[in-house]
């Protein structure tokens, strides 16, 4: 009696592979995720150890502001960082001051005409879930309540973005025009 030769059909050997087989020809992936890091990283609490006491009269007001940049490295390959300033205060003085840049090195496989979105709304959403991990443990392991994001709309962002440099370039247009008064 022949038995059939079992086929390794785990996830892990699954994701492994690089390319998909269509019609005989490889199909690169679209996006594929080379490398992530923090970039740089700065905590600062500089009312600290007297903040904590004023925390427990006060809530904290915290502001985030984030940003998104990529850079070409090569032929089909970005860097992708996004930036995030965190700046707590109780009561207009500063409890602590956040900064961090995360990073990922990305490979994409996609037209032109679909780079910006990709690079500044799916590259993005990669990272983020690591750069919230980050920011919530830093600032618990430097005595506050963790910071805990919820989700950001990167797609709002670059189309923000893109009316803002819309805005800009019919303004430059509008001011070589003469003024009427």
């Amino acid at each position: 009696m022949a038995t059939k030769p079992e086929k390794d059909k785990t996830p892990a050997a699954e994701e492994k592979k690089p390319a998909a087989k269509v019609g005989g020809t490889e199909e690169a992936q679209a996006i594929t995720v080379n490398a992530q890091f923090i970039k740089d990283l700065s905590f600062e609490a500089p009312a600290a150890p007297g903040i904590f006491s004023l925390m427990q009269e006060s809530p904290p007001d915290i502001n985030v502001n984030i940003n998104v940049n990529a850079n070409p490295l090569q032929d089909k390959v970005f860097e992708v960082i996004i930036e995030f300033q965190a700046e707590c205060k109780v009561k207009e003085q500063v409890a602590f001051i956040l900064e961090l840049e995360y990073a990922g090195v990305f490979t994409l496989n996609v037209p032109d005409e679909h780079l910006q979105p990709i690079l500044l709304i799916e590259c993005p959403r990669l990272l983020f879930p690591f750069a919230r991990n980050i920011l919530a443990d830093v600032s618990r392991d430097g005595g506050f309540p963790p910071l805990m994001l919820g989700p950001v709309d990167f797609a709002a962002m670059f189309q923000a973005q893109l009316q803002e440099l819309q805005k800009a370039q019919a303004g430059d247009g509008a001011a070589t025009a003469p003024s009427s008064g």
